[in-house]
């Protein structure tokens, strides 16, 4: 664990991109790898800011609005409606921001996603795969669009080359990121639901990665990204902070409402430990033990890795 997850939550003294960080694992945990880890309220609603607090929707509205060029602004926004289940209305931001910046693949794998979860009916919709065709094109080593591709190839039906696919995924995943067990959970079931051999896939995998946790910017499944770092960087260390508190208790409420989602909880343990909160990560600890007993262990080693007490 690096100094800057011990720090505790009075101090605020979690670094700007290990916040950045946290915000999009949140993301990633309340709905996007996996199909759709948790099973989040799309009509829910960010809770308005106080003074004290994390900017409001209407704020970083109009932020945006003010400069149609601005990327960065826009990519906030765009953020911002995600987290709060409005897809929408983040694809038309993550949109405008592209016409500021329009070979950043972050901003199009991002549009991709924010389409795909708009889509009540399709779920891969033509729209959503040519945002993720156009990432790859301006970065083959993009994982949100390789992750997405991937899904496109199961659901076509060639459920060995989407495995093939997130195996090589997982290849690149820096050990203990936020997405990682999401990840090899999908080509689990996959696997499982399609009676194709997977094991060896995944040995394979992990023989080529690297030793030791390496997260970096531009590598992230609607995660760790240069885009949720660039927009943590947008506005003031406390209200970013504020903005990550908010989103992690949200997933809590999220985990509360429906609690039998091991993956969940050990996401709500790294962010609380992130932000550096043991006692709140050990007591959900204590709570996805007794939601989920058959999980039991792995829960108790994933929580000792974490170094939650």
């Amino acid at each position: 664990m690096t100094e800057e997850t011990k720090q505790n939550s009075s101090g605020g003294g979690v670094s700007r991109k290990s916040l950045g960080i946290l915000l999009a694992a949140v993301v990633l945990a309340g709905g996007a790898i996996g199909y759709r880890v948790l099973s989040g309220d799309p009509s829910e609603v960010a809770e308005v800011a106080t003074a004290e607090g994390p900017p409001t929707l209407e704020s970083l509205r109009a932020a945006a609005e003010k400069d149609p060029l601005n990327a960065g602004a826009w990519q906030e926004l765009g953020f911002a409606y995600y987290e709060s289940g409005q897809f929408e209305d983040a694809a038309k931001a993550y949109r405008q921001a592209i016409e500021g910046d329009d070979t950043n693949a972050v901003l199009w794998s991002s549009l991709g996603e924010a389409r795909l979860m708009a889509s009540e009916s399709d779920p891969m919709p033509n729209a959503a795969v040519t945002a993720f065709e156009k990432a790859i094109g301006l970065d083959p080593t993009d994982a949100r669009a390789r992750y997405f591709l991937a899904v496109k190839k199961d659901l076509e039906g060639d459920h060995q080359g989407a495995i093939n696919d997130w195996a090589a995924l997982l290849k690149d995943t820096p050990p203990g990121a936020p997405w990682e067990a999401n990840l090899r959970q999908t080509i689990v079931q996959v696997g499982k639901i399609n009676n194709i051999a997977v094991d060896s896939a995944i040995a394979k995998a992990d023989e080529g990665r690297p030793a030791a946790p390496q997260l970096t910017a531009g590598n992230a499944i609607p995660g760790p990204s240069q885009e949720q770092i660039a927009a943590a960087s947008a506005i003031s260390p406390t209200d970013q902070r504020g903005m990550a508190e908010g989103m992690v208790e949200s997933l809590d409420g999220k985990l509360r409402a429906n609690p039998n989602n091991p993956d969940g909880w050990v996401m709500l343990m790294r962010s609380r430990m992130t932000l550096g909160q043991p006692d709140k990560a050990s007591q959900a600890l204590k709570d996805a033990v007794a939601a989920n007993p058959d999980d039991a262990e792995r829960l108790k080693r994933e929580a000792a890795a974490l170094g939650v007490p």
